[in-house]
């Protein structure tokens, strides 16, 4: 499965980004393989709508869940519209995200975690 995890500096070994549709990349990564590679999030200057820009740009690399610690209700309306599964973490490297991934101990949401932000 492809997951996303929001990451402030695109590197697999430093603290996930708390932040969704405007943080600055995500790390996508394989869990069957445990491959990543980083990308910038072209939604993270957004003026507005970044939630649902950045589900559009998940949904067309493959990505099935994301990791992160809040989603506001445009960005979680729009992730459920594209099928892709919601978790939350309160802190974490990507890598350790992906471990408690695997493990299923994370905690999938079923609706938005925090109003909308912009």
């Amino acid at each position: 499965m492809i997951i996303a995890v929001s990451s402030p500096d695109g590197k697999f070994n430093t603290e996930f980004s708390p932040r969704f549709g405007r943080c600055k990349f995500f790390i996508i990564m394989n869990t069957d393989t445990r491959e990543w590679e980083s990308k910038p999030n072209p939604a993270a200057n957004a003026r507005g709508g970044a939630g649902p820009q950045a589900v559009q740009f998940l949904s067309d690399a493959g990505v099935k869940a994301s990791i992160t610690g809040r989603y506001g209700p445009n960005a979680f309306t729009t992730l459920k519209t594209a099928g892709i599964r919601a978790y939350i973490a309160d802190a974490g490297t990507p890598e350790e995200l992906l471990d408690r991934f695997i493990a299923g101990t994370l905690e999938e949401v079923n609706a938005a975690t925090g109003r909308e932000m912009h």
